[in-house]
């Protein structure tokens, strides 16, 4: 999922209401010029329509020009302090902001509220979504490595969506708690009866609180979650506080051959691995089992991606 929908919240001027409108059928009849123009009579009329600076910028982009391009989105920004839209990712895309920018809840959210009815499909029809099955294989090579039963008295998976790494897990979970941001997504985990508990929330906020409340996971998963994140060390830190002696974390990642986070044209985040073995390090964790992987396809080519299970140090 990279992208959502025009989000429509009025302007509070009916013209302009009523010429972002013409715009937008004007831009999916593949008028981007007529659009444009519209757009720019619109934001004249309501600068503080953030919405319609953000399609503004979507549009210059379709043209080619990638400065008025970079001009909107940055007004789309600073008129909505919340970046439902994510107008900061837009623009480190096009090298006019912060390179590796953090996607905010409120983008995040409203991303997968937009989805959650077809998002199921949308992975395993489209994308060749395969997260919850490699996950699996890999804690199975740690678990029989180790000598350990495949069986966890209470497993949390953080981004949860609607229940696919769950249901995969389920059967070896005596407790299994799934925690989203999306609400939504919520709904449609818990439609499927897989979890004990969910909980609609961020993923560090969760985390502290568990730590906070000294409750502790056997295992706790992450499939396909960490490419929404951009500075993975609170979470992985927060992750190895709430474990088990013995606990295990396992989650998938998509990769770059460079060092760190990076934005990629998908405005998911890839992480290099050299990075995710000092965050794991840092946390106090031992990788157990580190891989090359493709969870999922984008446009029918396989993404470079790594797979990880890791085990508190010394536990």
């Amino acid at each position: 999922m990279t992208e959502t929908g025009p989000l429509f919240v009025s302007s509070g001027d009916l013209i302009a209401d009523r010429r972002y409108q013409w715009a937008l059928d004007l831009a999916s009849r593949g008028d981007l010029a007529g659009a444009a123009d519209l757009l720019t009579q619109t934001v004249e009329l309501a600068p503080g329509f953030a919405t319609a600076w953000f399609t503004l910028g979507a549009v210059r982009d379709k043209l080619g020009d990638r400065d008025e391009s970079i001009a909107a989105f940055t007004q789309a920004r600073d008129r909505d302090p919340e970046d439902s839209q994510g107008a900061r990712l837009q623009l480190a895309r096009l090298g006019g902001g912060e390179a590796v920018p953090p996607m905010s809840q409120a983008y995040v959210r409203r991303l997968f509220d937009q989805y959650a009815g077809r998002y199921d499909a949308a992975l395993t029809e489209h994308l060749r979504y395969r997260g919850p099955a490699i996950l699996l294989e890999a804690v199975e090579i740690v678990m029989r490595t180790t000598g350990r039963a495949m069986h966890f008295r209470a497993m949390l998976d953080l981004g949860c969506g609607t229940g696919l790494a769950g249901a995969a897990f389920r059967p070896l979970a005596a407790r299994l708690t799934g925690v989203d941001l999306s609400p939504a997504m919520i709904a449609k985990a818990e439609e499927k009866g897989i979890y004990d508990r969910t909980a609609v929330g961020c993923f560090e906020d969760f985390l502290a609180a568990a730590a906070a409340d000294r409750v502790h996971y056997d295992l706790v998963l992450a499939a396909d979650v960490f490419v929404y994140v951009n500075d993975l060390a609170p979470i992985i830190s927060g992750i190895a506080k709430i474990l088990v002696p013995n606990g295990v974390v396992a989650f998938t990642a998509e990769t770059h051959s460079g060092a760190g986070a990076m934005l990629l044209p998908t405005l998911r985040f890839a992480h290099g691995e050299d990075y995710l073995r000092r965050l794991l390090t840092a946390g106090g964790l031992t990788a157990q089992h580190l891989a090359k992987t493709s969870v999922r396809s984008e446009k029918g080519v396989p993404v470079e991606g790594l797979v990880v299970v890791a085990s508190l140090q010394g536990s």
